[in-house]
């Protein structure tokens, strides 16, 4: 411990050896794009000493123009207007999808069949039949894969997993979780995009937030067996950005959904983008027989705990707890305690377990999100989507 600051040494260890390095080929240079050339940036000297060293190798984008300025910003060493040329690139060897959900399917089958091992942004597919296929041919190559549900890698959510995996709420009772957004009300005139467009997107809040959620019940609770389930489309025509043709969205806007859990836990899940106030609320609680685990994306780094029996009656209530001590998740590779990391260090947990995987041929599951957990996730967004339209429960088949 410093003296002077009362802080123990940040610095970390001397690496013993040279990391090898993995090239890496990214589709896409917008939201994800910058999310994840950041992850790949900050890993090396972060998560110290790192089991990889990222080399950007490529980037591909349709637009020459933008797709030229991307890789000057983040610093790939060449770029490419068709991602199959980028694939037949040597130096990439992990190629990470982060395009439009239309996007999704064919390039990672290609970088599958051409040996490199694949990152996909979620959802993983429009359908749960196109996310077998990508999981058919990532299985068949022998490469690793994985799905961006990146909120598997906030501290705060792998220690409430560790508390339960160890047996520390018991018998759980009750999952519901809400993923509210507001960005496509009325008054912030969106026009037409592809995420309202089914034929591009697949669905819409659904595969969007509803994903990351369904996702997190399978992680933290376990398989769903069946769902009953209720949509709806409150705007259903669009402009298109130039404002002279409209557009029909004919994907979801919000949906709740009533969940059963194969371990007799039931739960419920929402997901909307007209939820006025709400930015990035991604919340869950999570009720067992020995205590509840509540949790707010928005802020990211407490959980709220409640533990049965364990204060006098008249005192009794969740406490909040910062997850930011040293033995908690990653912790050892930021700062000290109280001083508190941000959503895009979530990408930086997934891509080092990632390359750890790789380099280590280590298994990315159970921990990260496999094309498996992808397809699974799929499975269970087109069952809500048909017990919606149909009315009905609807059972869960893989």
């Amino acid at each position: 411990m410093s003296e002077q600051t009362g802080f123990t040494t940040m610095a970390g260890a001397r690496a013993e050896a040279t990391a090898p390095e993995i090239g890496v080929g990214m589709l896409g240079y917008a939201f994800m794009g910058k999310a994840h050339s950041n992850a790949y940036k900050t890993l090396p000297y972060m998560m110290y000493p790192p089991v990889a060293i990222p080399r950007l190798a490529a980037i591909a984008g349709r637009d020459e123009d933008a797709v030229a300025e991307a890789a000057r910003r983040y610093g790939y060493q060449k770029f490419y207007t068709d991602w199959r040329d980028m694939l037949a690139d040597d130096g990439v060897d992990l190629f990470d999808n982060g395009g439009p959900n239309d996007a999704h399917a064919a390039p990672s089958i290609a970088a599958a069949e051409a040996g490199k091992h694949v990152f996909c942004e979620k959802p993983l597919a429009r359908t749960a039949e196109e996310a077998r296929s990508m999981l058919d041919a990532v299985e068949k190559a022998g490469v690793k894969h994985m799905v961006a549900f990146n909120y598997r890698f906030v501290p705060a959510i792998r220690q409430a997993r560790e508390l339960i995996a160890n047996g520390a709420l018991g018998q759980i009772y009750h999952f519901r979780a809400a993923y509210l957004q507001e960005w496509i009300m009325p008054h912030y005139n969106t026009p037409m995009i592809w995420r309202l467009d089914k034929q591009r997107a697949g669905s819409g809040v659904l595969g969007d937030l509803g994903a990351h959620i369904i996702d997190l019940g399978r992680f933290l609770v376990g398989e769903m067996r069946s769902v009953s389930a209720m949509t709806r489309t409150f705007i259903e025509e669009r402009p298109y950005a130039d404002g002279s043709t409209m557009g029909k969205v004919d994907v979801d806007d919000a949906f709740v959904a009533a969940v059963e859990f194969e371990n007799g836990a039931i739960g419920t899940l929402e997901a909307t983008r007209f939820a006025g106030g709400r930015k990035n609320y991604n919340t869950f609680e999570i009720n067992g027989e020995k205590g509840s685990i509540t949790f707010n994306l928005e802020r990211m780094n407490e959980l709220k705990v409640f533990w049965v029996g364990e204060e006098p009656k008249e005192t009794q209530g969740f406490h909040d707890v910062l997850v930011t001590e040293g033995y908690h998740p990653w912790w050892e590779n930021w700062w000290p305690h109280g001083h508190i990391i941000g959503w895009e260090h979530t990408f930086i947990h997934e891509i080092h377990h990632l390359l750890d995987c790789i380099v280590n041929d280590r298994d990315v599951a159970p921990d990260g999100a496999t094309f498996e957990d992808g397809y699974r996730a799929a499975v269970i967004c087109d069952a809500i989507l048909q017990s919606a339209a149909g009315k009905k429960q609807v059972d869960i088949h893989y």
